[in-house]
């Protein structure tokens, strides 16, 4: 059985011949490993583990695409920039990072009218057509499941107003966020049928939307389902009218608005993060006959690199998620440059061996 093949029965809840494989990596992990000669530079990750899955990230939503970025302040450890959103953000030199905050022209409806939606048109220039080509040429020949990832609409969002001000204004100003939110998933789904149309299509789509952090969601179930559901629920609707999937990521707590992204269309759900209050086996117990998941292996338990933990860990989730064949094993987060390239080795060893049928 191919990794297509194998991917493809997974987000339909039939059984295969074994559970799914995929991981994201912080990209320090990558060169703390090749620092350590664990691999060779250029390696794909997907060819070193056999992942089954890969992805290609094709679009820039930035709403200026002609704005040069400006260096506002600078320190040896972070550099803070002004970019094409008008979005003012401090990064890390040396470490992958959230930006941290710092300012937004966007604060209401008025400034969005004037400087932002205009700019927000299906312009091929926001495309990476090579990029998709290749990576798609790249996974046919390796037989794995191949998907077009980006951000739905809370992720297009927040980079150019801010989470507070998005928040505030789903409040203050519902029909400015619906406004926001609805001409988001236009310029993605316009921008997927230029794509697709001339470069053909992906086996499946991958949302990438951060709705919560720890203990809660960013917004209440009727918030989401008013505001953001029907933007999910039309991205996710073109999907489904051309056969492929929809794999929604999301950081956070996010299980009070899972029956309205179910409801809305969902496939999958990634990553279901243990720290923020996410529980994959109550989750499947829930909605596994409805959903497939990927995910929701305690990254922590990774970086003690103690395989009788890593051990405990996996025994405790996959049995119970081989039961409605609809899992694939990814952790809850990103691996960090903590965890050891032995044991994410094992790990992936292990969870293969008590995962296949």
């Amino acid at each position: 059985m191919t990794s297509k093949e194998r991917m493809t029965k997974i987000l339909k809840r039939e059984k295969t011949d074994r559970i799914g494989l995929y991981e994201h990596f912080w990209g320090d992990t990558y060169k703390a490993w090749l620092d350590e000669g664990k691999f060779q530079e250029g390696d794909d990750f997907a060819d070193l583990f056999g992942f089954d899955m890969d992805e290609c990230w094709a679009f820039n939503l930035m709403a200026d695409l002609d704005f040069e970025p400006q260096v506002i302040s600078e320190t040896a450890e972070t550099i803070t920039m002004l970019d094409g959103n008008g979005a003012t953000l401090r990064r890390h030199k040396e470490h992958d990072t959230t930006p941290e905050h710092i300012a937004y022209r966007v604060n209401d409806r008025e400034e969005w009218d004037k400087s932002i939606k205009p700019l927000l048109t299906p312009d091929p220039r926001r495309i990476n057509f090579t990029a998709y080509r290749e990576a798609k040429e790249r996974s046919r020949k390796a037989g794995r499941f191949f998907t077009w990832s980006g951000v739905n609409v809370f992720e297009s969002i927040h980079p150019m107003c801010g989470h507070v001000n998005m928040l505030i204004g789903m409040a203050e100003d519902p029909d400015w966020v619906k406004d926001m939110a609805d001409t988001y998933a236009e310029l993605a789904i316009q921008l997927q049928k230029m794509l697709f149309e001339q470069e053909g299509y992906p086996d499946g789509i991958w949302y990438y939307e951060d709705m919560g952090f720890k203990d809660r969601p960013f917004m209440s179930p009727a918030m989401y389902e008013k505001l953001i559901q029907p933007a999910h629920a039309y991205t996710i609707d073109y999907a489904h009218q051309h056969g492929m999937p929809v794999i929604m990521h999301s950081c956070g707590y996010i299980e009070p608005l899972l029956p309205g992204m179910v409801d809305a269309g969902i496939d999958c759900l990634q990553v279901i993060e243990v720290k923020a209050g996410m529980d994959l086996l109550k989750l499947n117990k829930r909605f596994g006959d409805r959903i497939a998941f990927m995910g929701g292996i305690d990254v922590r338990k990774l970086y003690t690199n103690d395989r009788a933990i890593i051990d405990k860990e996996l025994e405790e989730k996959i049995p119970a998620m081989m039961e409605t064949t609809n899992y694939a094993v990814h952790s809850d987060h990103s691996i960090p440059k903590t965890v050891y390239f032995e044991t994410y080795r094992y790990f992936i060893e292990k969870a293969l061996e008590l995962g296949t049928y």
